[in-house]
C-alpha cells in the first residue's frame, strides 16, 4: 500500500492546500533566498565569520572548566581571549593573530592544565590560531608571514609536550607553504587576466589606428588627387595660355607655391594618421623661421596684408614658434575666407619672455558684420585657442567695434615660462 493511498483524502487536500499557499524555502521566491539575495556578498562573510566565533565561544566556554584550571568568574574572559579574535580574519588576520597568539602564550602559564588533559591550549584555541596563520599567509606581506611563521613554530615548540611540538611545528610550515601557494596562483591568475584586458585595450587601440590608417589613404586619395591637378594646371597655364602677361603668370606661380604647401601639409597629416607616432622620416615642423615666408605667400595669394614685427625670434621655443605659425595660418585663412577684399593687419612683438600675436582685418564692404559665431566658434577658433593653451599662454577672438574682426595671442617664449591671464594688458593698435 503506497503512502497515498494510506493518507485520507482530507488529510491529503489539507496538505496540498497548506503547500501551494507557501513558497518553498532556499528555492526561488523563497524567503530564505530573497532575504539572502538582500545582503551584500562582503556582508554575508562578516555575518558568518560573526556566527562561527559564537558558536566556537559557546563551546569554548563550558568545555575550559574540562581542560584548564581557571576561576569561574574569568572563564568567559579567558574563552573570549581565545575564540573572539577570530572576528578580525578578515579586517585585520595580523592583529588577531597577535591577540590569539599572546592568549596562548598566558593561558599555559597562568593556568594549570586538569589531569588527563595534556595539550596546553582549548582545541577552539588551536582552531582559531590555525585559521589566523592561514589568513595571515594568504593576505599579508611576506615578511609578516615569516613573523608570524616562526613565533608561531616557537610557540608550539615551547609549550607542545614531549616530541609533539615537532610534528606541530612540520604540520604548521606545511599549512603556511600551502597557503602561499595558494596566494601565488590567485596573484599569478590576477596578472594574467590583467595582462588579457591589456592586449584587449592595445588590440582596440590597433583598430583605431587602422581605421585612421584607412582615413588617411582615402583623405590623401580624395584631397591629394585635385590639389595635385591644382599645382599641375597653375604651374603649366603660362605655358598652355597664349599672351599670359607678367602679372597673370606670378598669380598663378603664387597659386602653385600655395597648393604646393596645402598638399605638404596634407601629406604630413597623412603621416600622422598612419602612424601611432613613430614616423619613418619625420618633416621638421614649421616655426617663427616659416613666418615671414607665411605671411609673403599670403599677400602672394591676394590677401591685403601688411605686418610689422619687432624684437628678435631667436628665444622662442620650437613648441611656442609651432603654435604661433598655426595661429596666424588659421588667422589668415579665416580673413581671406570671411572678409576676402579687406585689409589684414599682423602685428608680432617678440619680447623677451612674452610673444604678442595680433591679426587684424577691416570690415567687409557691404555686407555688414564679419559673419562669425563667437557663441559657438568653428573648430578653428577653437583649435587656435587650445594652441594657445597648450604653451601656457592665451588668445582672444572677437568682433571689433568697427565691424571688423581680430586674433589677439600672448604666448611664452617657452611653454614653462608663467603667462598672467590678463587681457587688459593685451597691446591694440
Amino acid at each position: 500500500m503506497t503512502f497515498r493511498r494510506w493518507v485520507p483524502s482530507v488529510l491529503r487536500v489539507g496538505i496540498r492546500s497548506r503547500t501551494r499557499n507557501k513558497a518553498p524555502v532556499g528555492r526561488p521566491g523563497g524567503v530564505v533566498t530573497r532575504a539572502a539575495r538582500a545582503i551584500p556578498p562582503g556582508r554575508r562573510i562578516d555575518i558568518t565569520i560573526f556566527v562561527v566565533t559564537a558558536i566556537l565561544y559557546s563551546v569554548a566556554w563550558p568545555t575550559l572548566q574540562l581542560t584548564h584550571d581557571v576561576p569561574i568568574p574569568i572563564m568567559p574572559i579567558v574563552s573570549a581571549l581565545a575564540v573572539f579574535p577570530l572576528v578580525l580574519v578578515r579586517a585585520n588576520p595580523a592583529l588577531g593573530w597577535a591577540i590569539s597568539a599572546a592568549s596562548a602564550v598566558v593561558v599555559p602559564v597562568a593556568f594549570d592544565r586538569l589531569p588527563g588533559y595534556d595539550f596546553p591550549w582549548q582545541v577552539t584555541h588551536l582552531i582559531v590560531l590555525l585559521v589566523l596563520v592561514s589568513t595571515v599567509s594568504l593576505r599579508c606581506a611576506f615578511p609578516v608571514v615569516v613573523v608570524v611563521w616562526l613565533s608561531t613554530v616557537l610557540l608550539f615548540l615551547g609549550f607542545t609536550p614531549g616530541n609533539d611540538g615537532v610534528g606541530w611545528a612540520v604540520g604548521l610550515s606545511a599549512i603556511v607553504l600551502f597557503a602561499l601557494l595558494i596566494r601565488w596562483l590567485v596573484l599569478s591568475r590576477r596578472e594574467l587576466a590583467k595582462q588579457e584586458e591589456v592586449s584587449e585595450l592595445e588590440r582596440a587601440r590597433r583598430t583605431v589606428l587602422e581605421e585612421k590608417a584607412r582615413i588617411a589613404r582615402d583623405l590623401h586619395d580624395v584631397v591629394a588627387h585635385h590639389m595635385s591637378l591644382v599645382v599641375v594646371q597653375a604651374q603649366s597655364a603660362p605655358y598652355r595660355i597664349e599672351d599670359v602677361s607678367p602679372s597673370a603668370a606670378a598669380e598663378f606661380e603664387a597659386i602653385g607655391a600655395t597648393a604646393r604647401e596645402a598638399l605638404n601639409e596634407i601629406r604630413g597629416m597623412l603621416g600622422v594618421l598612419r602612424s601611432d607616432g613613430v614616423l619613418a622620416e619625420n618633416s621638421p615642423q614649421p616655426g617663427t623661421a616659416d613666418v615671414p615666408a607665411l605671411l609673403e605667400s599670403s599677400a602672394r595669394a591676394g590677401v591685403r596684408l601688411s605686418w610689422e614685427s619687432t624684437g628678435s625670434p631667436a628665444a622662442i621655443s620650437a613648441t611656442t614658434g609651432l603654435a604661433l605659425y598655426r595661429i596666424l595660418q588659421e588667422s589668415l585663412s579665416n580673413a581671406s575666407r570671411h572678409a576676402p577684399d579687406t585689409d589684414v593687419r599682423v602685428r608680432l612683438d617678440y619680447g623677451l619672455d612674452v610673444v604678442y600675436v595680433e591679426v587684424v582685418n577691416g570690415k567687409t564692404p557691404g555686407n555688414g558684420d564679419v559673419p562669425v559665431q563667437m557663441g559657438t566658434g568653428g573648430h578653428g577658433l577653437r583649435g587656435m585657442r587650445e594652441r594657445a593653451l597648450g604653451v601656457s599662454g592665451w588668445l582672444d577672438a572677437r568682433v571689433r567695434p568697427d565691424g571688423g574682426f581680430e586674433v589677439v595671442a600672448r604666448l611664452p617664449t617657452t611653454p614653462s615660462a608663467h603667462v598672467v591671464s590678463d587681457h587688459t594688458t593685451a597691446f591694440t593698435a
